[in-house]
This record gives C-alpha cells, sequence and structure tokens, in this order.
C-alpha cells in the first residue's frame, strides 16, 4: 500500500507541475516520505499565484536515513524535494524563480538552522542555502565563509507571498554572478566563485539542522524528552529558466 502511495505521489508531482518547472525535469522527495510532509493543495491563504500549490511540514523526530547519510544521527529533520536530473555544470546560466509563503504561526527555531531551499553541489555541500534567522529570510554563501544576504526581514516574513527571481552563471572563477530579486526589487548582486564542484542541482522545502540547538536552551533537563515545533511553509511556480520573462506563469 505505501508502494503504491509513493507511486501515485510521484505521479501527482509529475502531472501537477511538470508544465510549471520550465527546464527543471523531475524532483522527488528527499530522504523523509511521511504522507504529511509534502502535500499538493488548493491555495488556503487566496492569494497565492496560482490555485496549485506545495506545502512541506516537518515535525519533531522527521528524521530518515540512507545508505550514504543519516539525519537522525546528525541532529536533522527535514521534508524536501530534490532535483532528479544534476545537470547544471560550469559554464551554465539560468534563471530560478518561486513564490514562498510563511504563516502567520511559522515559529522560529533560531539558533537552529532552518533552510528553504538549498544549490546543493553533487558530492560536496551546499554553496548557497536560504534560510530563516532570527533575523527574517537570508541568503547564505557558504562558498565565501557563509556570507549572509538579507533577503526579507522578519518583520516583513509572514502572512503574504514573496516572490523570488534568482538569475546565476555558474562558475568556479570570478567570472561566477548571483543576483536576486525579491518582490522585483534586487537585493544581490554578487560576483565571483558560484561553485566549486562539477555539478550543481536545486532542493527546496523545509530542512532543520542542529536542532539541538534550539531544544537545549528551552527545556532545562537535558534527560527529559525534548521536542522541536512543528513548521510548515508554501511554494508556487518553482522554475528554472533561461530567461527571466519564461519564469512566469
Amino acid at each position: 500500500m505505501k508502494i503504491l502511495w509513493l507511486i501515485c505521489l510521484y505521479l501527482a508531482i509529475s502531472l501537477s507541475h511538470g508544465h510549471s518547472r520550465g527546464n527543471f525535469g523531475e524532483f522527488k522527495r528527499s530522504l523523509n516520505t511521511k504522507d504529511y510532509g509534502y502535500r499538493l493543495i488548493n491555495d488556503p491563504t487566496h492569494i497565492a499565484p496560482h490555485s496549485l500549490i506545495e506545502v512541506f511540514e516537518v515535525r519533531s523526530g522527521d528524521c530518515s536515513h540512507h545508505k550514504n547519510w543519516n539525519d537522525c544521527l546528525t541532529d536533522r529533520e527535514r521534508s524536501e524535494l530534490s532535483q532528479v536530473n544534476k545537470d547544471t555544470v560550469e559554464g551554465d546560466q539560468y534563471w530560478y524563480g518561486w513564490y514562498i509563503y510563511f504563516p502567520d504561526d511559522f515559529i522560529n527555531l533560531s539558533p537552529a538552522k532552518v533552510s528553504l531551499g538549498q544549490f546543493h553541489q553533487y558530492q560536496s555541500y551546499p554553496a548557497w542555502m536560504f534560510q530563516h534567522t532570527s533575523q527574517g529570510f537570508y541568503l547564505v554563501n557558504q562558498l565565501a565563509a557563509n556570507k549572509n544576504h538579507e533577503l526579507i526581514p522578519e518583520v516583513s516574513l509572514r502572512g503574504r507571498w514573496h516572490k523570488l527571481e534568482i538569475q546565476v552563471a555558474w562558475q568556479t572563477n570570478e567570472q561566477g554572478e548571483f543576483n536576486v530579486w525579491i518582490n522585483g526589487k534586487q537585493k544581490v548582486k554578487y560576483r565571483g566563485p558560484t561553485m566549486d564542484a562539477k555539478r550543481v542541482y536545486f532542493k527546496y522545502g523545509l530542512y532543520r539542522a542542529f536542532i539541538s540547538r534550539y531544544q537545549r536552551p528551552n527545556n532545562a533537563e537535558i534527560n527529559i524528552p525534548i521536542f522541536t515545533p512543528t513548521q510548515k511553509v508554501y511554494f508556487s511556480n518553482v522554475k528554472r529558466a533561461n530567461h527571466r520573462s519564461n519564469l512566469a506563469y
């Protein structure tokens, strides 16, 4: 029964979003496959740019593993989709775009690390991560000693859809570019290396790392059961394209 459910979910992802992913190709779930962790639903906000949205939910203990990695042993929880075709190489140039919505009850888990999207490198570490911190929504350049770029301040984050547009020239040298627009306003203009591995791929959803950083300050005794609050985040129109105009519906 579980296998049948996974097949149906995979088909739903492909059929419902195949027309709107641009040239990304297919995505698959990463590690966590809980049924509530990823859903396609009608827009509950009634203000999304599209009637069908993606909901990611992570509850305390939502960790899993495969032969090369174990979230449960590395202080992590997640619900993510991962790009199947890890096809981005040095010299490629793409536009990326999506909408993201943080519900009013989205809890700040700082000082734990909460990521909402990452340009990961094949058989290496993530080069760029979109993270929620105590100060808001940030882009983290992990190629440059974790340099942070503020995208949306905490006070403006919740209860509204935010439009992200990203233009990247993938290079291991100073010819690289990484530019980010939030709601039409440019927030990041970076020149320099954008990768240091051979291939890059995209992941998005909810990924919580070093959760014990949150748990320990909020529990007086280290030997009692500890939990992290449930978080949900919404996405719409996740796309990759050759031109900015192709990101729109």
